[in-house]
């Protein structure tokens, strides 16, 4: 199995935490949180849209009116997860914000492995999945718990279950990407068409809140503050979704989802602990390195076991 390859999905798994991270400099400037998801992900979805044109790859969907009507809802949880993560990196950090996101992702990965749900094919529990399981909910555990013993306030219920569920929400939406590639044969018209319906999803959301003063209206004008690096978010998200498609094919589902949640993880420790990105600075005690080991430990043996 190739170095350069499983370095990549590893690079990859970081670029999520810093899309997270980098986002938050949009919310920042529009002042809404669902203005700078709309934002990003307007940037995700041209970049994508010109890799499909350059590789040849839009006339897959013309497959698109003979798909399967819920294999075109995978981009649902895209808006999930980048809100989530603005509202989330500023209030609890990147070390927890990120575990959240991990532990529901394992969790989520389990059901859908252990019930054969979304036509995942069935794969039976065994001790070492129930073991990682384990590990990763004692590394969650220790990593909330460590918050108050490195001086940080303890995160409400409300933003820890956020967090797991926009986790939980990453895995169904692979889930169901795949049938859509199924369906349409190219990795990156899925990756097109499911950031279109996040886009598109966003966008309506946005102006429902609008309408019912829900949220602050966008300040536009504000846009020319954000630093160059800012406006990452975008790629990196369609990156990480390029790449995920390409990878898996070569070193495995496994492999790769077990790296890249390595990668979150990594990178969210020095974000966390530098304060990188204009974040807040959260130095990494010995309790909240127990749970980010634990965190990766387990997740290692869920994919693995």
């Amino acid at each position: 199995m190739s170095v350069a390859l499983l370095s990549a999905a590893l690079v990859i798994g970081c670029l999520l935490a810093v899309q997270a991270s980098v986002n938050i400099q949009l919310g920042t400037a529009l002042g809404t949180p669902y203005g700078a998801s709309t934002a990003q992900l307007m940037v995700a979805t041209t970049i994508l849209a010109l890799l499909a044109l350059t590789a040849g790859a839009l006339g897959a969907l013309g497959a698109l009116p003979d798909a399967t009507w819920w294999h075109l809802v995978g981009g649902l949880a895209s808006p999930l997860y980048i809100t989530s993560g603005i509202l989330l990196f500023p209030r609890v950090g990147a070390v927890l914000s990120v575990g959240l996101f991990v532990t529901g992702q394992v969790f989520a990965s389990l059901a859908l492995d252990g019930g054969g749900l979304l036509d995942v094919p069935r794969r039976p529990l065994t001790a070492a999945t129930v073991a990682g399981a384990v590990a990763v909910l004692a590394g969650i555990s220790t990593i909330v718990v460590g918050q108050r013993a490195g001086g940080i306030p303890m995160a409400r219920a409300g933003w820890l279950g956020l967090g797991l569920v926009a986790g939980a929400a990453l895995p169904v939406q692979g889930a169901i990407n795949a049938r859509l590639r199924a369906d349409l044969g190219e990795p990156l018209a899925v990756g097109l068409v499911s950031f279109a319906v996040a886009t598109l999803t966003i966008v309506v959301v946005l102006l429902v809140l609008l309408a019912l003063k829900g949220t602050a209206r966008p300040r536009v004008g504000a846009l020319g503050t954000v630093p160059w690096w800012g406006w990452l978010g975008g790629a990196c998200a369609a990156a990480y979704v390029t790449a995920t498609f390409l990878l898996i094919p070569r070193i495995g589902a496994a492999t790769t989802i077990a790296l890249t949640v390595t990668g979150q993880q990594l990178a969210s420790a020095l974000i966390d602990h530098y304060g990188l990105f204009r974040l807040p600075r959260r130095p990494l005690t010995v309790t909240r390195l127990g749970g980010l080991g634990l965190l990766v430990a387990g997740c290692l043996l869920v994919q693995f076991g």
